[in-house]
């Protein structure tokens, strides 16, 4: 028998319904543009019932644990950094989700605000360095916030992050955004901004695995599938 990751293992006990069909639903959920009615109705032809209800429940229960599982199997990304915003709405308003990939269309962190100024900015930033370390370059678009949250970074810094603002150069983060776009459209907005948190932090993770992002055993392939499920165990 696969031994569980303790914190799943822990969520799993309150839930009546075989893991494998728990983490198919959820990971269909992050992984494409389906809503919770969709994922009702796929799962009811395999012989299944499960209400829609039930399966975003599975998900805010899962995806928190599973993302940070995720984050100690991380792979290390480059330290030239294009950083930039897109939006979310949530209960009707537009929130501010700040994202970032490296030279290689890897992505570095996001984090999801209510505002977007000086300390949202900085607040990612600290985050995603924390996370990852130090990046030498940080390419952003004409944002003011921006810089001025680099700015008060690199003013406690020996050794200064070089900061760089184009907009052409930020073309690779831009388009990475249409990917999270793209799946939470059918979601037709999120109802609280936890809910939108934690559910962003899953479609992310299953992202970042689609992209290669998850260290495996060495020498196996696993389908980004099996990846998703390897992080309950």
């Amino acid at each position: 028998m696969t031994t569980l990751n303790p914190p799943v293992a822990r969520v799993l006990k309150r839930l009546h319904y075989p893991l494998d069909v728990i983490l198919m639903c959820v990971r269909w959920y992050v992984a494409y543009p389906l809503s919770l009615r969709h994922i009702e109705e796929m799962v009811a032809e395999r012989g299944v019932c499960v209400d829609h209800s039930t399966v975003h429940r599975w998900a805010l229960k899962l995806l928190p644990v599973l993302e940070k599982a995720f984050r100690r199997r991380k792979r290390p990304v480059w330290k030239s950094w294009r950083m930039d915003e897109t939006y979310i709405r949530i209960k009707g308003e537009w929130r501010d989700l700040y994202r970032a990939v490296d030279k290689e269309g890897n992505t570095i962190d996001f984090l999801l605000r209510a505002h977007r100024d000086k300390a949202a900015a900085r607040r990612y930033f600290e985050k995603s360095i924390a996370r990852n370390g130090v990046p030498d370059t940080v390419t952003i678009d004409r944002s003011g916030a921006n810089l001025a949250a680099l700015e008060a970074i690199n003013a406690d810094r020996a050794m200064p992050i070089k900061i760089r603002q184009s907009k052409y150069l930020n073309n690779l983060v831009e388009q990475d955004h249409r990917a999270i776009k793209r799946r939470t459209r059918p979601m037709l907005g999120f109802k609280t901004f936890r809910c939108a948190r934690i559910l962003l932090g899953g479609i992310e993770v299953m992202h970042m695995i689609g992209k290669g992002q998850m260290t495996c055993a060495r020498g196996t392939h696993p389908s980004a599938a099996d990846q998703f499920y390897e992080l309950a165990t």
